[in-house]
């Protein structure tokens, strides 16, 4: 709003709840209401809220605001802890926690796992060993709409509910019925390196605020009871607040949105934390390289057309270039939304999949595309660069720093950013000299690592030129597990479970 409107006509407050997430999208649009206050708008009154926040440093970038707390409505929660053993598997400590809890208390259990794959496999070791009146659901972002309204809704009366959530649960959502809450104590949180421009996921410890969201989910409704899977003199040792994001993720889409708004530089705004100088260098040569900033910083043309995409940068500009929009589309539906498809690595192989599926929320799916197809046609009304359609050669758009090429053994290849030693199976790239991939894990640079010395984009085109014959079809996504902060700004891998995903929030109940 604050981009399209700088001087906030008809707004005379804006709140920002739940801050304590500390999202990217939070703190830049509280730095850009900051600097709407301070130059057009000193009436504009800005409102912080947060159950777990650091209220001292928050009133101190506020211009030294008062601090009001509010005890609110809770009921008491009994916090209990079991120690995990060293070698024994999160999942086998949670079921066996889910069990033991269901048989010794009453009402439904909310237990809180870092991703879909510790869910899955905890759902696995449970079936078949609960009591005959208990459901398991589970929630995070990949999950289509019904699934995650069947996990918020009431159990049906005679019955109780298993609920097996990633972090979405900690915060806006009440499951009626949920008294007692299993915390895992791990969270799964995306990592940009900027010497790389590749995003990871990390399983870390929770930060003793999230461990309290997640305790006071069982006091929501009734006195409750939290169950922390490790020792209780481990908790002074946590991180007293989860990682802002603006400290590890991709900047690339922050940067453009400062173009737009007329800076060039966000060091000139008042952020909570001040982005890091690599990661806004890796953001400012990449948007250089993709046309969307001119050397001076500011915003061009095609930069506009990409940033009004509502995609992560990289996609936005496949999209905006590609010769057939559709299927970078279907293409940019599909890199953000985890399991459409199927799972296969090949991505012509997961499009076709795609194209062909009847579900509820391939059709979702399909119809976001279109009106993406339909967006980037009022923007540029004709692709810039490319006719060819294989999934392959869309991906050349969108990362031309990431086509990789055999380094004369399987599973080692050199990136077009200079990168060696990518993560991939081996046996199903016999005999392929040339692969493509959006999430591909790079090593150090290695001596006679480097391609060709041009820009990532003109190495990566000349793929399709003549210069390297690759079979073009076979392209890479090496599987991901689920972001905990895939937001508009990043380039993380697919299937968010975080609830405030910028560019698909819209079309989803719970975005990924």
């Amino acid at each position: 709003m604050i981009l399209d409107d700088a001087g906030m006509d008809g707004i005379a407050a804006v709140i920002f709840d739940e801050f304590h997430g500390r999202s990217l999208d939070g703190d830049f649009g509280l730095a850009l209401a900051l600097d709407v206050q301070a130059a057009l708008r000193p009436d504009l009154r800005l409102l912080v809220m947060s159950a777990t926040i650091d209220g001292a440093r928050v009133g101190t970038l506020l211009g030294e605001a008062p601090v009001v707390t509010s005890e609110g409505r809770s009921y008491p929660v009994d916090i209990r802890y079991r120690d995990r053993a060293a070698d024994m598997r999160i999942e086998d400590a949670m079921a066996s926690a889910c069990r033991d809890m269901l048989a010794e208390e009453t009402g439904s259990v909310l237990a809180f796992l870092p991703g879909q794959g510790e869910i899955e496999r905890t759902a696995e070791r449970l079936a078949g060993r609960l009591p005959a009146d208990v459901d398991i659901a589970p929630l995070y972002g990949g999950l289509d709409g019904r699934a995650q309204d069947a996990a918020i809704r009431p159990a049906p009366e005679g019955r109780r509910k298993l609920v097996l959530a990633t972090s979405i649960a900690e915060t806006s959502i009440t499951i009626d019925g949920v008294r007692v809450v299993i915390d895992s104590g791990l969270s799964r949180l995306p990592k940009y390196e900027p010497a790389t421009g590749l995003t990871r996921l990390e399983t870390v410890r929770a930060s003793r605020a999230s461990a309290d969201q997640r305790a006071g989910r069982a006091g929501r409704t009734q006195p409750g009871v939290a169950l922390r899977l490790w020792r209780a003199e481990q908790t002074a040792a946590l991180p007293a607040f989860t990682p802002p994001e603006i400290l590890e993720a991709d900047l690339s889409g922050l940067l453009l949105d400062c173009a737009a708004f007329g800076v060039t530089d966000p060091a000139m705004l008042s952020f909570l934390d001040k982005p890091p100088a690599p990661a806004l260098a890796e953001a400012r040569a990449l948007l250089v390289e993709l046309g969307a900033l001119d050397g001076d910083g500011r915003l061009t043309d095609a930069g506009e057309a990409m940033r009004r995409l509502a995609l992560p940068v990289r996609l936005a500009h496949m999209v905006a270039e590609a010769g057939d929009r559709r299927a970078a589309s279907e293409l940019a539906v599909l890199l953000t939304e985890r399991g459409l498809g199927g799972t296969a690595v090949d991505l012509d192989r997961r499009l076709a999949g795609f194209r062909r599926d009847k579900g509820p929320r391939a059709q979702a799916a399909r119809k976001m595309a279109e009106r993406l197809n339909r967006s980037a046609a009022q923007e540029r009304p004709s692709g810039a660069s490319s006719a060819m359609t294989s999934a392959g050669a869309l991906l050349l758009l969108a990362y031309p720093d990431r086509v990789a090429k055999a380094r004369g053994e399987y599973g080692r290849f050199v990136l077009a950013n200079g990168r060696g030693r990518c993560s991939i199976r081996p046996s199903r790239w016999q005999g392929r000299v040339f692969w493509s991939s959006p999430t591909c894990r790079a090593g150090p640079r290695m001596r006679g690592s480097r391609l060709p010395q041009r820009s990532p984009k003109k190495r990566s085109a000349s793929i399709f030129q003549g210069g390297w014959k690759p079979r073009p079809r076979r392209v890479s996504m090496p599987s991901a597990a689920p972001c905990g902060r895939g937001r508009r700004y990043g380039s993380a891998p697919s299937g968010s479970p975080n609830a405030n995903c910028r560019h698909l929030s819209a079309q989803r109940r719970i975005a990924g």
